[in-house]
């Protein structure tokens, strides 16, 4: 294995249940008319929850907007105006594991992170995880359009890393993208919490000696 590439939300963060809930009690909306509406926003989509974000099919006005006229729908009177500002204020960052990536590529591995991000995020998860000194790669869906657990989000980064598919591995909390790379021919670990990850890791990982890629 010569490439380990971490998603962002759920890994690098809180699970993504735990953020929403948070959100939803900071600003009133309660959690299952929020889910609804971004299922019913989605559905022209394909319905994947994020999809009409990440790609972007729909720049964050855009979908704010018709998430504020879903909500109202559901008795919900709301601005997600700014929403990405909002979701991001006091969100953590899983130091546990940011301290395993760092420990990998001081062992030589290529890291890297794919996620499905949206472009409006951009700044917002760089200012809670600056990718400088960390990432050797970023594979980012609003910049290669495609996403996963699509193939090609996958043949994109394992060229990114110059390595053959077999040497690539993801740590994703979803296990649908789990899959996905496996299907491309990775590696895969569900992540559950940086402590079984890490050990999963290590099993696959034999620790050694050596100076990491350049950075990003």
């Amino acid at each position: 294995m010569r490439a380990v590439w971490t998603d962002f939300g759920g890994v690098l963060t809180p699970p993504i249940q735990q953020d929403l809930e948070t959100f939803c009690r900071r600003t009133g909306i309660p959690a299952d008319a929020f889910r609804t509406a971004m299922a019913a926003v989605a559905e022209p989509f394909g319905g994947d929850l994020m999809a009409p974000l990440d790609t972007p099919l729909l720049s964050e006005d855009e979908w704010a907007a018709r998430m504020n006229t879903r909500l109202a729908a559901l008795g919900v009177d709301t601005d997600l105006t700014g929403f990405g500002e909002r979701w991001f204020e006091g969100r953590e960052t899983n130091e546990e594991w940011l301290g395993h990536l760092r420990a990998l590529r001081d062992d030589g591995i290529f890291v890297g992170m794919l996620s499905n991000m949206p472009p409006a995020w951009d700044r917002h998860w760089r200012r809670m995880t600056p990718p400088e000194g960390l990432f050797d790669g970023l594979a980012l869906s609003f910049q290669t359009g495609v996403r996963k657990p699509q193939r090609g989000m996958f043949e994109v980064a394992a060229g990114m890393a110059g390595v053959r598919p077999e040497e690539c591995l993801l740590v994703d909390d979803i296990e649908a993208n789990c899959a996905g790379a496996e299907a491309a021919g990775w590696q895969a670990i569900h992540f559950t919490d940086a402590s079984a990850a890490a050990a999963e890791l290590a099993r696959r990982l034999p620790r050694r000696t050596g100076t990491g890629p350049a950075a990003v």
